[in-house]
């Protein structure tokens, strides 16, 4: 930490391509170690379902799945601190390799022993560590390797990578499971990490695509001496003369200061809160109190990754959506009324069209939600914003889990889905009301 550069000098660097994204080598590299990684993800959840179904009682496998969320949300936001301080690219090498030493580790002792439920919720906890410091890093790194006006067209693509790995990586690790047991697909999910090193290796970091010109907007383009207090720091220091805890409060008091940051980050915060619950364990109660079954529970999540599935294609291949801000707002906003109404629907065929709908929103604002916090960080930050907006998504919705299944347990499914998307609708309405969030916009 003696550097004073955010990119480290080992780091490979160069200017961030012009071409379209889905036409660059670069980020082609990128989103292969991506995919890669998140299909390890989904087996390698698969496989820790099953060993601790069979290592202990069914509460006990739902704790060890659960432990993994409190690191990941405690730390998440000093996982933006080392993306930011060391460069995301050699973040993301250094986590994914952890990942898969523990993981391959794990796998071992499993072959030569039974350690029994121990183990694995010290596993848990060491991937949810890791996770905190690995997600930060993922989302600063599309900014450094591709041109500011392809940000929308990578999260599209990234979004397309996300679902394919919900479809590919659920079977793969059932079939590993069904071939070997968990060590099998322990074994699967480890490689399929270590497929993901070389390519992240590859990848080429150049100057941040955001640099100089955060949001477009004219106010960001003075001379550094007129610059507001938020950008008060220069550019690309990665700050190494001063503890983590203040790198953390200066990342923090820049979001704050902002004039789009912090207001968009509470619109993701309150659409991610009421979105998760009634998305997750609530739609498997609605699926029993309506006698849908697990068949039609499966259709109603198909219906969803079908909708969020071709947003995903849309902006891949349109690559920008004007007046960004207002139609994030809006989508959220739509996609809480739907939410509400699919505690209501009479059948499974109307659900799945109801979710159909919801994923086509949900996939859409997801997308510009973080092209636009790319586009409109300064790179110096964009580690620790990135942390930010993803401790709601990823670190604290998750923790609304028990909350939802406790509530619909009291009130029943309508009134909880109606609650949730209340507070869902409640981010799209203060982004509606809130001319910074309304007005922004993504590079043409």
């Amino acid at each position: 930490m003696t550097g004073t550069s955010a990119i480290p000098a080992a780091e490979p660097t160069g200017n961030p391509s012009e071409r379209p994204a889905h036409r660059d080598p670069n980020v082609l590299r990128w989103l292969g170690a991506y995919a890669s990684s998140a299909i390890g993800d989904n087996v390698y959840y698969i496989a820790l379902s099953w060993a601790s179904v069979q290592a202990g009682t069914p509460s006990q496998a739902g704790l060890v799945m659960a432990v993994s969320a409190a690191p990941r949300a405690l730390l998440m936001l000093g996982g933006g601190v080392l993306a930011d301080r060391f460069g995301p690219r050699r973040v993301l090498i250094v986590s994914d390799a952890a990942r898969c030493a523990a993981v391959l580790t794990v796998t071992t002792l499993l072959l030569v022993s039974s350690p029994g439920l121990w183990l694995l919720a010290l596993l848990a906890v060491v991937f949810g560590t890791l996770d905190a410091v690995l997600m930060p890093a993922l989302g600063a790194l599309p900014a450094r390797i591709t041109a500011r006006g392809q940000l929308a067209r990578v999260q599209g693509m990234r979004g397309m990578a996300s679902r394919l790995a919900n479809i590919v990586g659920a079977p793969l690790g059932g079939l590993g499971v069904t071939l070997g047991g968990a060590a099998a697909a322990f074994g699967v999910a480890a490689l399929l990490f270590a497929a993901s090193l070389p390519l992240v290796m590859a990848v080429r970091m150049g100057r941040p695509a955001t640099e100089g010109k955060p949001a477009g907007r004219a106010a960001w383009d003075k001379p550094a001496e007129e610059m507001p207090a938020a950008r008060a720091e220069p550019v690309g220091e990665a700050r190494a003369d001063r503890p983590a805890r203040g790198e953390l409060r200066a990342g923090l008091r820049y979001i704050r200061r902002h004039p789009v940051l912090g207001r968009l980050i509470l619109v993701m915060a309150l659409s991610e809160l009421g979105f998760v619950g009634p998305l997750n364990v609530g739609l498997t109660l609605l699926a029993d109190d309506r006698d849908w079954g697990a068949p039609g529970m499966g259709w109603v999540l198909a219906g969803f990754g079908v909708g969020a599935g071709a947003a995903s294609t849309l902006l891949t291949v349109r690559g920008r959506v004007p007046r960004a801000g207002l139609v994030l707002s809006v989508t959220i906003s739509l996609g809480a009324v739907a939410i509400g109404g699919l505690a209501y629907v009479p059948g499974v065929a109307a659900a799945v069209a109801v979710a159909l709908g919801i994923g086509l929103l949900a996939g859409l604002s997801g997308a510009l939600c973080g092209a636009l916090t790319q586009t409109e960080s300064d790179p110096a930050y964009l580690g620790r914003v990135t942390s930010v907006s993803t401790l709601f998504s990823l670190g604290l919705a998750p923790l609304t889990f028990p909350l939802t299944g406790a509530a619909i347990g009291l009130w029943g499914t309508a009134p909880v889905f109606t609650a949730s998307a209340a507070l869902c609708g409640l981010g799209g309405i203060y982004g509606l009301c809130t001319r910074p969030v309304r007005r922004a916009e993504l590079p043409g």
